[in-house]
């Protein structure tokens, strides 16, 4: 399932401007040359802070909807 997002002032189902943050919890693997590499990535912690319509310019309408 996925969420998505409506806006009911204006009907916008297709552009938002979404804020998240999220903490991720990561093994970090440096070569002997400085190469970084990122293993075996771990979402700890995840919201969603704020969304906005990108057509009417405002959040006041925006509604979840989890498409099935």
């Amino acid at each position: 399932m996925t969420n998505r997002y409506r806006c009911n002032a204006c009907g916008n189902l297709t552009r938002f401007d979404v804020v998240e943050t999220t903490s991720v919890r990561a093994f970090h693997h440096y070569s002997v040359g400085g190469e970084l590499n990122i293993e075996e990535p771990e979402v700890i912690a995840h919201s969603v802070e704020s969304v906005m319509c990108r057509w009417c310019g405002h959040g006041r309408g925006v509604e979840v909807f989890t498409e099935s």
